[in-house]
C-alpha cells in the first residue's frame, strides 16, 4: 500500500505540473483562468487567489484549468442581429457549448478570452502541458541514468557452466553429471574473472560486441582472446550450435554459435548524451505504440474477459501503474534500486502522457494545437495574398467528433481500470 500511495502521489504531482504548463503561459498572455484543479469529481480542497480558484478533487484521474472563452460566439450573435435557432441535435449541443463557454465572460474581458488570442499564443498555451511532461521525463531519466546509474553488462566473465543442458534437462536435474557434455567455455579453460577482449582475432570492447561475434562464428573452433590477471592470453574454444533468442528481434529464435559464459553486471553512471539517446529511443517506441493503440486495446479486452495474459508492453491505467509501484515497493530489491525503478517508471508515464496529449484530436491538447496552427496558416496565407483577415478558427464545429472521442476515451479508461483489477500487469511471474 505504501508503494501504491507513493506512486499515486507521483502521478498526481505530474498531472499538477502538466496543468501548470498550461496555467503559466495562459496568465502570461492575459487569459482569465477561473480554475486550476488536480483531479475530477467533487472538490476535496480549494482556495481562491485573485481571480483563480486552486484546488484538488477526489478522483485522481487527471486535471484541468478553466479558461474563459474557449469557443467563439456564432458570427450572427453580434448585437442587433436576429439569432437563428437550429433544431438539429448536434447543432443544439454546439450552441449549448458556446453558451457555457461565454457564461463567464464579463464586461471588460473581451480581450482576455482564449479564442481572441493570436494563434501562436494559443499554440504555446496548449503545448505547455505536454512540454512540461517532456521536461519532467527528461529530468527523471537524467536522475536515473546520471545519478543512480544503470546496470551494464561487461566483458568480464562472472560464471562458466561446467556442462550444457537443455531447458528440460536443467529442470529435471540442474547438477552436471558425467553424462552431460562439457560446455565449450569450460572445455577451453575459461574462468570467472577472465575478460574477453577479442573473438577470432577481432577486438571486442563490449559484451554486446563479444556476444555478436561469438554467435556469428557458428559451430566449430574459434580463438578467444582474454585478459587474465593483467596478461593477454588466447584460448581455442569449440563452439556448439544452439537455438537462442535473437538479439535484434526479441521473441524470435535462431541457430547461433554458443560458448557458455555469463557476463559481470556493474552499475555505471551515464552521460547527458546517454540521457538524450535514451529519451529519443523511448519517444520513438512510444510513438509506435500509440499508432498500434486500437490493436493493443483489443488485447486488453481479451485479457479482461477471456483470461489471456496481459501484454506487458500494452496500455495500462492509473490503477495498474500504481499496483506496479506497490509491487516494486514490496520486492526484495535494495532501496536504491526501488527508488531508481520508481523514478524511471514515473518518467515513462510522463513521456507517454505528453505524447498522448499531442494527438491532434479534441478534447486533447493536440486538437487545440492543431486548431491554432491551422488558424496561423490561414492568416499567413491571407497576408501573402492580401486578402481580408479570416475569422478565428471555430473548433466548436468539430464538437460532435469531440464528444464521440471523449465518450470513447471514457470507455477505454473504464476497460483499463477493470483489466487492471481482474488481470493486472505484473513485473514478476
Amino acid at each position: 500500500m505504501i508503494g501504491v500511495v507513493v506512486f499515486l502521489v507521483g502521478l498526481m504531482a505530474s498531472i499538477a505540473l502538466h496543468e501548470i504548463g498550461h496555467l503559466v503561459p495562459a496568465k502570461r498572455f492575459g487569459i482569465r483562468v477561473t480554475q486550476y484543479m488536480v483531479g475530477f469529481g467533487p472538490t476535496m480542497w480549494s482556495r481562491r487567489r485573485g481571480e483563480t480558484e486552486y484546488g484538488v478533487k477526489w478522483i485522481p484521474l487527471g486535471g484541468y484549468i478553466r479558461m474563459i472563452g474557449m469557443l467563439p460566439p456564432r458570427p450572427t450573435d453580434a448585437p442587433g442581429t436576429v439569432r437563428s435557432v437550429s433544431t438539429g441535435p448536434w447543432q443544439g449541443l454546439i450552441e449549448s457549448a458556446r453558451e457555457v463557454a461565454l457564461e463567464e465572460v464579463r464586461p471588460g474581458d473581451e480581450d482576455r478570452v482564449f479564442y481572441r488570442k493570436p494563434w501562436w499564443q494559443k499554440v504555446i498555451v496548449m503545448s505547455g502541458g505536454p512540454a512540461m511532461n517532456f521536461v519532467l521525463a527528461f529530468v527523471l531519466f537524467a536522475i536515473v541514468l546520471m545519478g543512480f546509474g544503470i546496470p551494464v553488462l561487461t566483458s568480464q566473465i562472472s560464471a562458466v557452466p561446467a556442462c550444457v543442458k537443455t531447458t528440460a534437462e536443467y529442470a529435471e536435474n540442474p547438477t552436471c553429471t558425467s553424462a552431460d557434455k562439457a560446455s565449450p567455455a569450460a572445455a577451453a579453460g575459461l574462468r570467472p574473472g577472465d575478460v574477453i577482449v577479442a573473438v577470432d582475432g577481432r577486438p571486442t570492447a563490449t559484451w554486446d560486441a563479444a556476444t555478436r561475434a561469438i554467435r556469428g562464428s557458428g559451430a566449430g573452433p574459434v580463438e578467444i582472446g582474454i585478459e587474465r590477471a593483467g596478461q593477454r592470453l588466447a584460448v581455442t574454444a569449440t563452439l556448439i550450435d544452439q537455438e537462442r533468442e535473437s538479439l535484434d528481434e526479441p521473441g524470435t529464435m535462431e541457430r547461433v554459435g554458443y560458448l557458455g559464459v555469463s557476463p559481470t553486471q556493474v552499475i555505471e553512471q551515464q552521460s547527458l548524451g546517454a540521457v538524450v539517446a535514451h529519451m529519443g529511443d523511448l519517444t520513438s517506441r512510444t510513438a509506435a505504440a500509440l499508432l498500434r493503440f486500437p490493436e493493443k486495446m483489443v488485447g486488453v479486452w481479451n485479457a479482461a474477459f477471456s483470461g489471456e495474459e496481459r501484454d506487458k508492453d500494452g496500455p495500462i491505467g492509473v490503477i495498474g501503474v500504481s499496483r506496479i509501484g506497490g509491487e516494486i515497493a514490496a520486492s526484495d530489491a535494495p532501496l536504491e534500486n526501488k527508488i531508481s525503478i520508481f523514478v524511471s517508471l514515473l518518467g515513462s508515464f510522463n513521456l507517454a502522457i505528453g505524447m498522448f496529449n499531442l494527438i491532434p484530436l479534441l478534447p486533447l491538447d493536440g486538437g487545440h494545437i492543431a486548431g491554432g496552427l491551422w488558424e496561423g496558416v490561414k492568416r499567413g496565407f491571407a497576408r501573402v495574398t492580401r486578402r481580408p483577415e479570416p475569422a478565428h478558427v471555430d473548433i466548436a464545429k468539430v464538437l460532435p467528433l469531440t464528444y464521440a472521442l471523449a465518450f470513447t476515451m471514457i470507455i477505454m479508461a473504464g476497460l483499463l481500470m477493470y483489466a487492471d483489477l481482474v488481470n493486472p500487469v505484473r513485473l514478476a511471474g
